[in-house]
């Protein structure tokens, strides 16, 4: 079967949806990554075919960047973010949608991230089966609020924000993919939009996040899938810096600090709060520079610091692991099985920095805003001497590696192709 994985997003975004592809090629399939250009070499190397799609997405958050005029500043978590953010997507829309249709044209199946609006669309025109595949519950219920939703509510109001959040993304977005739609004699989505239709048609989503950190709840359909997390493993040719190696073994395992994809206006004053933070707790540190572009300024002999490696690798390897709070690096900081300390800068970060806090495997998350170097010292001294917290981070790394998230997706998704191939729904 053919089949065109449509994934938008950072690199943290985007590799869970290269690992499903990899498990769906030794499966048999045959399978197209359709992302951003940035990533073709990262697709590649695992012999996926590749199709780039859309605007590069660090010259997207650049561009918010700058029409928030936040240079200087760190990105805000508020609403005027999320309406740059939105304003911006939609701007490229016209064009990620004709990339997507064109790399679609063969394809038996779609599977789609949340980013990747066109890929429901297509399939619809194709009359063929798509998958919404989410590294995040972005789906209506009354169990916990949206992981994107800022509002401080009673639970009983945890449905309604999964409604503005839908509603919010859908009003920015509505005008071009209807325009797209009429362009292919497709009946145009009402007012209420699109992420309603879906689930009522009961288009089967994965949730690739494991359901010991978040149970299915009740009141999700029996369409909705938790399918453990789809890690990447590191490819068979690949190794670790000779340096890096050094530094690790001249001393006690480090703290890992690293914020990807988030951008900094001072990168030099967040570096040095870095090192005091490091300094004030006597640790060693291994600071990623990621696309928050990190000073590279003189650092102590117990620091290190490196553009990117794989968390996979690295992580298990930590005392504890810092970080935004993205999706992909949350999952790999609880795989790893060691305590997180989450300084969420906005999006679903807030979401799984509390999460990380309610599973006991971390301290409170320390919202980007009101970091400090006292507050950064305080939770990494939580982090390496709080048995519990380690004791709990240690379980939950064990049952999430038993678990095999992709396995269970590609069971799902063969189903479901025999199913409407023997009913003739193909």
């Amino acid at each position: 079967m053919k089949i065109t994985i449509i994934a938008v997003g950072s690199r943290g975004c985007v590799q869970p949806y290269i690992a499903l592809g990899v498990g769906l090629k030794k499966a048999g399939h045959e399978v197209r990554l359709a992302t951003h250009a940035i990533f073709e070499k990262f697709v590649s190397s695992y012999g996926l075919k590749f199709a780039a799609i859309g605007d590069n997405p660090q010259e997207l958050l650049k561009q918010i960047v700058e029409k928030l005029k936040l240079q200087n500043k760190l990105i805000p978590v508020n609403l005027s973010f999320k309406i740059a953010f939105w304003r911006t997507f939609a701007s490229g829309l016209d064009r990620l949608m004709n990339d997507c249709w064109e790399c679609s044209q063969d394809a038996e199946a779609i599977v789609y991230s949340e980013l990747a609006l066109p890929g429901h669309h297509i399939a619809e025109k194709l009359g063929i089966l798509a998958y919404g595949a989410y590294t995040q519950p972005l789906r209506r219920t009354n169990a916990f609020r949206h992981t994107q939703s800022n509002f401080q509510l009673p639970q009983s109001f945890n449905w309604l924000t999964h409604i503005f959040e839908e509603e919010f993304r859908w009003q920015f977005t509505r005008k071009k993919i209807n325009q797209w739609r009429k362009t292919m004699n497709l009946l145009p989505l009402p007012i209420t939009g699109s992420y309603r239709q879906q689930q009522q048609q009961q288009v089967p989503f994965f949730y690739c996040y494991s359901p010991s950190v978040i149970p299915k709840p009740s009141d999700w359909s029996e369409s909705a899938y938790v399918t453990g997390y789809w890690f990447l493993e590191l490819a068979s040719d690949w190794q670790p810096p000779a340096d890096l190696i050094n530094f690790l073994e001249s001393g006690e395992p480090p703290i890992y600090i690293g914020f990807g994809s988030m951008r900094s206006g001072n990168p030099e004053t967040l570096t040095k709060l870095i090192l005091a933070a490091l300094e004030r707790t006597g640790q060693r540190g291994i600071i990623l520079t990621g696309w928050g572009a990190l000073s590279n300024t003189d650092l102590p002999d117990n620091v290190f610091m490196i553009d990117s490696i794989p968390h996979n690798w690295l992580f298990p390897k930590m005392a504890a692991v810092v970080h935004h709070g993205g999706s992909g690096t949350t999952a790999a900081g609880l795989r790893a099985g060691v305590p997180s300390i989450i300084v969420p800068f906005g999006a679903d970060q807030p979401f799984w920095g509390q999460k990380v806090a309610e599973l006991g495997v971390g301290p409170a998350p320390i919202p980007q805003r009101e970091l400090t170097v006292e507050k950064l010292a305080t939770a990494i001294e939580i982090a390496i001497c709080d048995e519990k917290i380690k004791e709990r981070a240690a379980a939950l790394g064990e049952k999430i590696r038993a678990e095999d998230g992709v396995e269970r997706a590609i069971e799902i998704i063969d189903r479901y192709q025999l199913t409407n191939k023997n009913t003739g729904l193909e």
